[in-house]
């Protein structure tokens, strides 16, 4: 039987994989160069019980800015790890990695040219020994490069593959200290992606940490849910060692999403421990019954939060096609049926929203625009919008997306019918009027 190794990597003094308890993290969404904003943040972050914070760093100036953040919080008694957010530069990459606990990056951005990115990639590998800095190497469905896409097309098979490609390069660099991820707001597609990869390292016999999330999940009961039904579904599985839960809400609230799904994979020898849940579940499917369970939730998020956790599993692999839920909250269950039902992409009855939680370089309202987005096409049925914080991620991560409105600069917003912008630098009061117009031309305003 081959040996297989499993990593532990390290930010800062938190220690990722190899057993370690799972690491919580979330991301600012304030502008880097807010020094004092960013400060609070990730201040209100480490309060809420993160143990990691990211930041946006697309450029020197922000690296700068990181740097007298990172000064601040030490200062203030806050040693939670910092991770610069990057991408598409390598010389950014490279100065962040001077500054920062871990860097994050998808090497495949760094050039057009695969053997300029590897040369850049190992650039950083070397500057990231120096100064005891880990790598998350982030790739994200619909952000894929055009080398990959030609070889794989834009699917789970090509995002594990791109990720084995550097990891590789890693190995052959003796560079451990790396975290993955394959993130998509496709709960099927980042579940089939992080199986595969997670294959695929065993059969290298080196096994890495991985950080699990379902990308631009959204808000409310949806953005929860989601992201319950993704990671808990690897998280039952063994897989996975840090978690974000991605919401276009105040970060904070993440974090106490996250706790949710942390501490319903408590140890097993706990009397509440998920696994007592899941065997009284198998055993009314072996009999035929509806599966049920009742549990014991101190809030409404924890209940919808747990049995997602629960059910969610159990319908993305389609082991269950019905499920009943008991409780305080049992009269929302047709409504948190349809929510689970889609979450887990089962069956569309609403819209399907994709959106991003913002960050440093979005440069509008990103929480109240998607909620009057939400306000305004909550009557289309199957219909996919995603709005999205800037063009950094927003034309590639909003890949399943129908239409899309994405910041564009100050002000301004692009409106994409699918992969195509059909309306560019409309004046944000305007946007979603123009986003709604382009529905309707479609023959899907549902009117």
């Amino acid at each position: 039987m081959k040996t297989v190794k499993r990593i532990t990597a390290h930010a800062g003094a938190v220690k990722i994989g190899g057993g370690n308890p799972l690491v919580i993290q979330t991301m600012c969404n304030t502008d880097t160069n807010d020094i004092e904003g960013s400060t609070a943040q990730v201040m209100a972050a480490a309060d809420a019980g993160a143990d990691m914070v990211r930041l946006t760093t697309q450029g020197t100036r922000e690296v700068s800015s990181l740097a007298v953040i990172k000064r601040r919080l030490r200062e203030a008694g806050y040693n939670v790890p910092l991770v610069a957010d990057v991408h598409f530069s390598a010389h950014v990459a490279i100065e962040a990695a001077k500054v920062a606990d871990k860097v994050r990056i998808n090497p495949g951005n760094f050039a057009k040219e695969h053997e300029k990115a590897k040369e850049a990639f190992s650039e950083l590998i070397a500057v990231c020994r120096e100064h005891d800095t880990a790598i998350r190497i982030g790739i994200n469905h619909g952000s894929l490069g055009e080398r990959i896409i030609n070889l794989y097309g834009d699917t789970p098979e090509g995002m594990a593959e791109a990720a084995m490609e550097w990891i590789r390069m890693c190995i052959a660099e003796d560079f451990y200290n790396v975290v993955l991820s394959l993130k998509a707001s496709n709960t099927v597609v980042m579940v089939t992606a992080y199986r595969l990869l997670m294959r695929m390292m065993n059969e290298t016999g080196v096994v890495f940490p991985l950080h699990l999330g379902v990308t631009e999940a959204g808000n409310g009961d949806t953005g929860r849910m989601k992201s319950a039904v993704g990671t808990g579904t690897l998280l039952a599985e063994g897989i996975g060692d840090t978690i974000r839960v991605s919401l276009t809400e105040n970060p904070v609230n993440e974090i106490y999403t996250a706790k949710i799904i942390r501490d319903y994979f408590m140890p097993e020898d706990s009397p509440g421990h998920y696994l007592h849940e899941v065997k009284a579940v198998n055993e009314a499917i072996r009999k035929g019954a509806v599966p049920s369970c009742h549990m014991q939730c101190a809030s409404r998020e924890e209940y919808l939060v747990r049995y997602s956790l629960l059910f969610g599993p159990l319908l993305l692999d389609k082991k269950i096609d019905d499920f009943k839920i008991c409780g305080p909250f049992a009269a929302e269950e047709a409504d948190f049926k349809e929510n689970l039902l889609q979450a887990a992409r089962r069956k569309f009855t609403r819209p399907e929203y994709i959106a991003c939680p913002g960050c440093g370089r979005t440069l509008y309202d990103l929480e109240s625009v998607f909620n009057e987005v939400k306000r305004r096409t909550s009557h289309l049925k199957g219909v996919r919008i995603a709005v999205m914080g800037c063009i950094v991620n927003g034309p590639g991560e909003m890949a399943d997306a129908d239409y899309g409105y994405v910041g564009e600069g100050a002000s301004k917003v692009a409106i994409y019918r699918g992969k195509e912008p059909v309306m560019r630098s409309v004046p944000q009061e305007k946007a979603i009027d123009a986003l709604l117009e382009i529905i309707r031309e479609d023959g899907k305003s549902g009117s």
